[in-house]
């Protein structure tokens, strides 16, 4: 099962009809992965990172890429630039406790609106039901309007919390 999320695949349709290939995070995507979050807004980072964020420390780095596919899962979607493919956004869950997983996402913005985090999404809702998680939990900042829509429409639902700036979402996946 776990081996199936770490070679995960599958090609899926845009709403323009591009096609993107939704896979597993691997270790030989760093360069590629450092190059989308340079073609990312700061906005865009504010909202993922929650703090102005234009690089990453070594260690930072080495988080993000060193996957397990247990208790951190990464997918990537890829898309066709020019004839190679190219990183255009990213979507992970991190378990935060027993059978609970916390869910985040990028998406580059000239690719914003497309669809990608929704597609992301539904893959990631399926490898943690397929992994026995019960619950997922997001934090949104509520400027984010576009992200709290995606998570709507998968039935998220508002928790309490702390920061009046943030929406604390859950999915129960039982």
């Amino acid at each position: 099962m776990m081996a199936r999320a770490a070679d995960y695949s599958s090609v899926e349709r845009l709403r323009d009809g591009r096609t993107i290939e939704v896979r597993a995070l691997r270790p030989d995507d760093q360069d590629d992965m450092l190059a989308a979050v340079g073609r990312t807004s700061v906005t865009s980072l504010r909202r993922r990172f929650f703090a102005p964020k234009r690089g990453f420390s070594d260690k930072e780095v080495s988080f993000f890429m060193n996957i397990d596919f247990i208790n951190h899962v990464a997918l990537i979607a890829e898309i066709d630039e020019d004839g190679r493919p190219v990183i255009v956004g990213g979507g992970r869950y991190i378990v935060t406790q027993p059978g609970q997983a916390e869910l985040a996402f990028v998406v580059i913005d000239t690719y914003q609106g497309n669809g990608i985090a929704t597609v992301l999404t539904r893959h990631l809702i399926t490898i943690a039901r397929d992994a026995g998680l019960k619950e997922l939990i997001a934090d949104v900042l509520l400027e984010n309007a576009a992200m709290l829509r995606v998570f709507s429409t998968f039935g998220f639902r508002a928790r309490s919390g702390g920061d009046p700036q943030v929406r604390h979402l859950a999915l129960q996946l039982a």
